[in-house]
C-alpha cells in the first residue's frame, strides 16, 4: 500500500511537528478533492478542470474579460490562460474579440453554448462538492470555514512579512 504524506508523518508524529502535520492534512485533503472532481469532470463531461475553471470566471462576467484579468483571476500565467482559451474557441465556448479602448488587448467571453454547457457542468459539480462533503454537519462547516479563514489570514500575514524581509 502507497502511503500518503499525511499518513507517513502520522506514524512517526515525534518527527514532525503540529504544524507539518496540519499542512499534509490540508494538501491530502484538497489533493482528494480536487481528483475527484477532475475525474468526475473528465468522465461525465470530457473537461478538464483548467477549462472547467476558465468558464466559471468568464460565466461571472456576462460582457467579458481581459486575458490579463482572467489569468490574475486563477492565479495563473497569461501563456496558460492563452492556451485554455484557444481550445475553448475551438470548441465554441469562448469569443475572443479585441478591446474597445486598447487594440493590443483581447478581451473573452462565454458564447451561447458555453454558458449552457457550463450551467449544466456547475450544478453537477455543486452536488458533487455536497456529496464530497457529506459527513460534515452544518456546525462542522461552520467551523471549518472560521478555521480556514483564520489559517489563510496567518499565511497571508507571513507571506507579507517574508515579502517585506525580502531584498
Amino acid at each position: 500500500m502507497i502511503l500518503d504524506s499525511e499518513t507517513k508523518a502520522v506514524e512517526l508524529p515525534e518527527d514532525h511537528g503540529d504544524e507539518l502535520r496540519l499542512w499534509l492534512r490540508l494538501l491530502t485533503c484538497t489533493t482528494l478533492i480536487e481528483g475527484e472532481v477532475r475525474s468526475r469532470l473528465r468522465e461525465r463531461f470530457d473537461v478538464t478542470l483548467p477549462r472547467f475553471d476558465l468558464m466559471a470566471q468568464l460565466d461571472k462576467v456576462p460582457d467579458g474579460m481581459t486575458l490579463s484579468d482572467v489569468s490574475k483571476r486563477m492565479m495563473v500565467s497569461n501563456g496558460n490562460v492563452t492556451g485554455l482559451v484557444e481550445r475553448l474557441v475551438e470548441s465554441g465556448h469562448v469569443d475572443r474579440r479585441t478591446s474597445d479602448t486598447d487594440r493590443r488587448v483581447q478581451v473573452i467571453r462565454l458564447t451561447k453554448l458555453g454558458r449552457a454547457e457550463f450551467r449544466r457542468m456547475a450544478e453537477e459539480h455543486e452536488t458533487w462538492i455536497a456529496e464530497i462533503f457529506t459527513d460534515l454537519t452544518p456546525k462542522d462547516v461552520r467551523e471549518l470555514m472560521r478555521l480556514l479563514a483564520k489559517t489563510k489570514a496567518s499565511a497571508q500575514k507571513a507571506a507579507q512579512k517574508a515579502s517585506d524581509k525580502a531584498p
